[in-house]
């Protein structure tokens, strides 16, 4: 079993980070170990300074049912905590909180439930947020539940390893809650007046001159940043695009869907896009080659991913793959092509057997399989068959084999068919390097 001498120099760092700043942020990279880094401290700060006596972990549901716990296991000066999971229904939920335990688990779909249950009486002198970026909307119903529970909270601990997936205006919300407005302002109006200005057009903002390193100084006190490159040795990581383009009659109706906004069927109406966002999903699924209409009813233009995807599997019949799905008709199309093809369920009950090398294809939600899963040692090779707007959850999935403990180069290959997946891969980069910008400055 390990103990706290197996942590690394940097992991003590963070610790000690923890330790040394009531209220902090670990903006760390996929694979660095924030939980066993985060448990760490709660130990010390609760059995040994007595600072802390209940500790709330806010998390993805998956996260929250199976990572925490479980880590805490395998490390000998962590396997005494005693946790309880405060999920499902209303009346397990009430259940678990009644129990007598260190850490209190909770998904952040419940935070909002938790705060109006305790309301004045909320017990938890520590909160961690396993994946602040998901606290990043000033809007939403979580963020403002927890908002409201401040004054209560001594110490707060937010991991993250995407804090800017669609840049710097993400850091409000995530900052508020560690310092309630104290470095970059007390509204999110307040932040965008000081540091943006909106573009020609009057809808997006753009950071001003100056802003990036006036951000970065506020919050260089609070965070603690580090990417896997300085402290890891990993194997290299291969991403390569298979182009497959639209042409004849399927490049024609992809054109005038795109200029229309509207996609004719033979035997049915039409499908309509009735906004930009529609419109840019629909085109996702014609690429994938299935589009659903107003009924969800599945109608089917072409196959070229799925033989794309065929080529992969016959040209590398040693390969276990990972397989990135973003609509639920690829769910069908894919099964039927693989048979022997294994979903990750919401229980992730095929991790261990995908870890143990029984399962030659996992398909995969980046939803579901984006925190909290080691799934290094199963295989090497990810297939992205349907793509992804969000870079938090394109970074994390490919992090589920591209982290430590991988022992083969790591192939990311994407199935790409039309331009809006080429278009959806540029944004993706450009997010990329707005957030890496961000973690190397605060290292």
């Amino acid at each position: 079993m390990l103990n706290r001498t197996d942590l690394h120099r940097y992991q003590e760092r963070a610790v000690t980070h923890i330790l040394h700043v009531p209220k902090s942020a670990l903006f760390l990279d996929m694979g660095l170990g924030k939980t066993i880094t985060t448990l760490t401290a709660i130990d010390e700060l609760m059995y040994d300074r007595f600072d802390i006596s209940k500790v709330l972990v806010i998390a993805p549901l998956r996260v929250a049912n199976t990572v925490f716990h479980t880590e805490a296991k395998n490390w000998e000066h962590t396997q005494h905590l005693k946790f309880s999971i405060v999920t499902g229904n209303v009346k397990e939920r009430l259940t678990a909180l009644q129990r007598t335990a260190d850490i209190y688990v909770i998904n952040r779909e419940n935070i909002k439930w938790l705060t109006e249950y305790y309301k004045a009486k909320w017990p938890f002198d520590m909160v961690v947020i396993d994946e602040s970026s998901s606290f990043k909307s000033h809007a939403s119903q979580r963020f403002k539940a927890l908002k409201k529970v401040l004054p209560y909270i001594d110490r707060m601990v937010e991991l993250t390893g995407t804090p800017a997936s669609n840049g710097y205006m993400d850091l409000w919300s995530q900052i508020y809650l560690l310092d309630s407005g104290e470095r970059l302002g007390k509204t999110i109006s307040n932040f965008r007046n000081r540091y943006f200005d909106k573009d020609f057009m009057g809808y997006n903002y753009e950071l001003r001159a100056g802003s990036v390193m006036d951000i970065q100084t506020k919050l260089s006190d609070l965070v603690l940043s580090m990417q896997a490159d300085d402290y890891l040795e990993l194997p290299d990581y291969i991403p390569t695009v298979l182009d497959n383009k639209l042409t004849g009659s399927l490049l024609k109706q992809y054109k005038e869907f795109e200029k229309d906004m509207m996609l004719e069927l033979v035997d049915s109406e039409s499908i309509t896009a009735m906004s930009a966002a529609t419109l840019s999903n629909k085109l996702l699924q014609f690429c994938s080659g299935n589009v659903y209409d107003a009924d969800r009813t599945v109608h089917h233009f072409h196959d070229l991913k799925i033989d794309t995807l065929k080529e992969i599997v016959d040209e590398n019949p040693t390969d276990n793959i990972l397989v990135a799905y973003n609509y639920k008709h690829e769910i069908t199309t894919l099964t039927e092509a693989f048979p022997e093809a294994v979903v990750l369920d919401k229980k992730g009950e095929a991790v261990e057997l995908w870890n143990e090398g029984k399962i030659k294809m996992l398909l995969a939600h980046p939803a579901s399989a984006g925190h909290g899963l080691n799934l290094q040692h199963g295989g090497s090779l990810i297939v992205w068959y349907g793509f992804t707007w969000s870079l938090e959850l394109y970074q994390q999935f490919n992090a589920r084999l591209f982290r430590q403990g991988q022992q083969n180069n790591v192939r990311c290959m994407h199935i790409a068919v039309g331009e809006v997946e080429h278009k959806l891969m540029k944004a993706l980069a450009s997010k990329e390097m707005t957030q890496d910008g961000l973690l190397k400055a605060l290292k």
